[in-house]
């Protein structure tokens, strides 16, 4: 299959859009069987997945996106990265976090977690020297041993909330030298 690695655009909006709730979906609902409430699960979806809120990140400098097409320009995985927000001591919003990095399960095992993980560091490592963060669910073991392989370590946890859910998310760190991948 051959596989493109590129910056998102706005004319993707739409598809990324659909990209990450399916993604997200795939990962959490049907993967992991995390019991979200309805009314909880269908807010966090519209608020974090929405075309609005899609077009806004995509539209924030201070963010960027990259999305995998197979050659007939479906998207099939994705990453996104930009100022840290989580809540640890050592963190702040000088340094860059990985938001999301998801391929669809058709799609794993392709290699291109490992591009998109290269091209966000890459970016990070110039728009935003220092530490790189990211959250990952406590339950996500496969994600986390990626991460580890990746050059971070645990560092925290918190919770991360979908509407009256909370997740129990660990708090990654990489330090920003680390140049290996």
């Amino acid at each position: 299959m051959t596989l493109t690695i590129r910056p998102a655009l706005s004319s993707d909006v739409e598809a990324l859009s659909i990209l990450k709730l399916t993604a997200f979906r795939q990962t959490f609902i049907d993967g992991f069987a995390v019991p979200y409430p309805p009314a909880d699960l269908a807010q966090f979806e519209q608020e974090s997945y929405g075309v609005d809120r899609v077009a806004a990140e995509l539209a924030d400098p201070t963010h960027a996106t990259w999305v995998a097409q197979d050659a007939d320009g479906a998207l099939l995985a994705y990453a996104h990265v930009g100022p840290c927000k989580l809540p640890h001591p050592d963190a702040s919003a000088d340094q860059g976090e990985l938001y999301q990095l998801y391929a669809l399960n058709a799609a794993q095992g392709q290699g291109m977690g490992g591009a998109l993980m290269r091209v966000a560091m890459d970016w990070l490592a110039a728009a935003m020297p220092g530490p790189v963060w990211l959250g990952v669910w406590s339950g996500n073991d496969r994600a986390q041993a990626i991460y580890g392989r990746a050059g971070f370590t645990k560092v925290g946890e918190y919770g991360f909330r979908v509407g009256s859910w909370t997740d129990h998310e660990y708090i990654f760190c990489r330090d920003g030298t680390d140049q290996s991948l």
